[in-house]
Order: C-alpha cells, then structure tokens, then sequence
C-alpha cells in the first residue's frame, strides 16, 4: 500500500471526493444518435468510478458549439436524460461526477453548424487546425466574428447548460476556458483581435471568460464550479504574446468569484511540459479554492508535487482510457495497460469498455 497523499480524501466544494486522483475530460466522439450520450457512456464512466473525480468529455452547451462530430450535447432534453443515466451509474458506485461544458468558437466546420453556417470567434481569423468529421480529420472552417449582440446568447448557453446539468445529476460542471476553443480565443491576442469591451487590454480580452464563470456560478452554485485553462499551450493554433500577466488576472478575478477549482494545464496539451515559461506557482498562491495540475503526470510526479503543496488534486488522461481502475493499479504499483490510439475517437466498445480490470486480466492470464 503506497503512502502517497495521491490516495488521501479531499473536500472539494459540496463533496468529499475519496482519493485526489481525477479523470481528465476525454474526448471519444461516440455520441452518435441526438448528440445524446451513447448507452455505452453509462458503462464507460461507471468502470472508472474509482476515481475522486470524473470530469466528463467536453459538451457543447449549443449546437454552434460543437466542433467535432459524435460529441455529447448538455442543451437538449435528450441529452439531459442520456447524462442522467450516467451519473446516476456513477453515483451508485460511490464517485463524483462533473460535466465540461464547451463552445469550441473557431474550431468547427460548416457541416456541423446550423445551414451550414460559419463557425464563430473573437475575430475572423482562421486557426491553422483541424476539426473530425466525417469519420477523418479535416482542416477548420473559415470563422466569422460575434457581434457584439450575440455574446450575451452565448453566456446564457453556458448558464443554461448548467442548470440542465444539475437537472442531470452531475456533482458540478467544469468551464471549458482551455486549449484554444471560445474562451480561450478570447482571452488570447493571437486569436482576438477586437477593439471593442472585449478586445485590447487584458481586462477586456479576459472579459467573456469571467462573465461566463459568474453566470455558471450563479446558476450551479460557486462551490459545484470549477474551470479549465491552459495559459501557454499551442493547441488549436492558439498564442498569447504575454500570458503570465493574463492568467494571473484571470486567476485573481476567479478567486474573487470563490470557484471551487482551476484545473491548469501545465505546458503543453499532451506535450512538453516546459514549451514555454510560465509561473503556475504564482496562479497556486492567487486561488484560494483548488488546483487540479494536469498534463503528464504519472504516480511519481503526481505525489511528489501534492507533497510539495504545489497542488491539491492531480488530473490524468489517457491512464484512465485504457485502465479504468487505475487508482487501484498506482495504490499497488500494477502495470498499466497500453492504450488503443486507433479507438481514442469514435467507433464502439473496442478501446471503449473493453479493458480489463486487474481481477480480470489475471484470471485471463
């Protein structure tokens, strides 16, 4: 039995999660039908129930917010019975569930938006990335600039979203203000390129992040609230010429709004964890709730931070795709299994549900 604080409970907001392990949100586009979450997702997320905390795959609070096809939505009343039945398996099982609710902006396609419509952004420049669709990956669509008219449309979607995933069953919900999609477009110069309230300075490029976490705290409760960013990675073409002034306002201003957590992604998503230098110590030290660290954390890593104090819970990734009792795998020191790239996204339940559990897999040896 390891001594690692990893395995230690922890009181996040209304709950007391068991262990400080949490699974990252996960993309797997296997929500075909409606957008509704496929029946699978019941079993997907109650195999990994293990975990303190599961952070949903990201869910498009609109149809204009989705970017890749087969992705879960959290707008319709389909949708909120398909979660329902997923939490409640998780629940049964003893966890703790959190949707991430998304607008991807700029990284979509024509074909999923209404008539085909452009997808929208800050501004209208086109990110160097691609989109699924199709069953492939294909570049993004040109994107056109919100009106200034539409962005409180776009904050109600978020707020909305967040009652339907109460409604749902869901112990909080997570803001998407990561890895180059709506929020994040906006809060970043390469992508915004305004000169009204919500462009130029910091305070106002930050501006629709931090609306958009009032309004979400207002409807789920500060202490069921917690948000994603990534102050430095390049996904989806995203850049910011001075990110660590930016962030640390962000921050300040989400610690005034009492959130429960920010989950940070250090470095790179999925990548180098020193792509470029920023101080995540100072964001640690400006909140005052939790900091979920994520991006390229393994056992020894995760407990040597948490005993430092430089971080409260600890988000893993692709661990838990293809080993969905992977708390009990680090607390023995078991092998992990290999995970399946060519069924991260889409398909059914090969590379889905179809990994065994340690019991299992000894008695199949």
């Amino acid at each position: 039995m390891s001594a690692s604080k990893l395995f230690d409970p922890y009181k996040l907001g209304a709950v007391t999660l068991t262990n400080r392990a949490v699974m990252a949100p996960l993309t797997r586009n296997r929500a075909v039908a409606g957008f509704v979450p496929n029946p699978l997702a019941i079993e997907y997320y109650g195999q990994r129930a293990s975990a303190g905390l599961l952070i949903t795959e990201a869910s498009q609070v609109s149809q204009q917010g989705q970017g890749y096809q087969d992705t879960p939505g959290i707008y319709s009343k389909e949708q909120v019975a398909g979660w329902r039945k997923v939490t409640d398996r998780v629940h049964e099982r003893g966890g703790h569930i959190y949707i991430q609710l998304w607008h991807v902006g700029r990284i979509s396609h024509t074909t999923l938006q209404e008539n085909d419509g452009a997808p929208v952004a800050p501004s209208a420049v086109r990110a160097k990335s691609k989109t699924f669709v199709g069953g492939t990956f294909a570049d993004v669509s040109e994107p056109r600039a919100l009106d200034l008219g539409e962005i409180p449309g776009i904050i109600e979607n978020f707020k909305r979203a967040s009652a339907n995933a109460l409604e749902a069953g869901f112990d909080g919900v997570e803001i998407h203000g990561a890895n180059g999609y709506l929020l994040d477009q906006f809060a970043k110069d390469g992508a915004n390129k305004r000169i009204d309230a919500y462009g130029g300075s910091i305070e106002n490029r930050a501006r629709l992040m931090l609306e958009v976490s009032r309004a979400v705290a207002s409807e789920a409760g500060a202490d069921r609230t917690g948000i994603r960013i990534s102050p430095v990675t390049p996904a989806n073409d995203i850049s910011d010429s001075n990110p660590q002034p930016l962030f640390d306002h962000i921050v300040d201003q989400l610690n005034a709004l009492k959130l429960v957590y920010i989950h940070v992604i250090e470095g790179a998503t999925g990548g180098p964890r020193d792509i470029a230098p920023f101080d995540y110590d100072s964001l640690r030290k400006r909140f005052s709730g939790a900091y979920i660290a994520n991006n390229g954390y393994d056992f020894k890593l995760a407990t040597e931070v948490l005993e430092k104090n430089k971080a409260d819970l600890i988000a893993f990734g692709k661990p838990f795709i293809s080993n969905p009792d992977l708390v009990e795998r680090l607390k023995l020191g078991a092998p992990l299994n290999d995970f399946d790239k060519a069924t991260f996204y889409g398909g059914n339940a090969k590379g889905y549900t179809d990994y065994p559990v340690l019991g299992r897999q000894a008695a199949a040896e």
